[in-house]
């Protein structure tokens, strides 16, 4: 039903989070696959992303990726970000009922500072996004990165909350 695709470089700790944050939809049905698209990591990425039955790509082309996905709908993520409880009902309920893209809510207790937020664009996986494959597959062009395939596009917003990925990244 849902394909999870994350890019890392040498962020062995942050994605192995993550994928443990994805057990119980794995076991509920709603993540049919996970892959993981490397840019030369040195560390243990690749052996995280294998003990965790991900899919992992060191060289990849963004379509084809898209294309051999199992999921119908695809949540594009950072390593380090992690889904807070509800967002399994919620997300098989969405993908259920629409057809637009969307993105989850930042989690009330790691939003950025106040003078932080000011003037700050926010990174176009901060919080997810969520797609039908098929709408990925028609926006993707070779040589495109997740970030790329995000930016810009016009989204729902999620009830259910995420850590975002900068958290991990501080906490180091």
């Amino acid at each position: 039903m849902l394909t999870v695709i994350m890019e890392c470089r040498d962020q062995e700790s942050e994605l192995a989070q993550t994928l443990s944050g994805l057990v119980p939809a794995a076991v509920e049905g709603l993540v049919s696959d996970v892959v993981v698209l490397d840019h030369g990591s040195r560390d243990g990425s690749s052996h995280v992303a294998d003990a965790a039955g991900c899919r992992f790509h060191e060289n990849w082309d963004i379509k084809d990726i898209l294309r051999s996905a199992r999921g119908e709908w695809l949540l594009l993520m950072e390593p380090g970000a992690r889904l807070q409880s509800g967002w399994i009902d919620e997300v098989h309920e969405y993908v259920a009922l629409n057809k637009l893209p969307a993105r989850f809510s930042p989690a009330r207790g790691y939003r950025p500072p106040f003078l932080r937020r000011i003037g700050r664009k926010q990174p176009p996986l901060e919080y997810g996004f969520l797609l039908p494959k098929r709408q990925a597959v028609e926006l993707a062009s070779s040589g495109m990165d997740l970030v790329a395939l995000a930016r810009g596009r016009k989204t729902s917003k999620l009830t259910s909350e995420m850590i975002p990925a900068w958290v991990a990244k501080a906490a180091r």
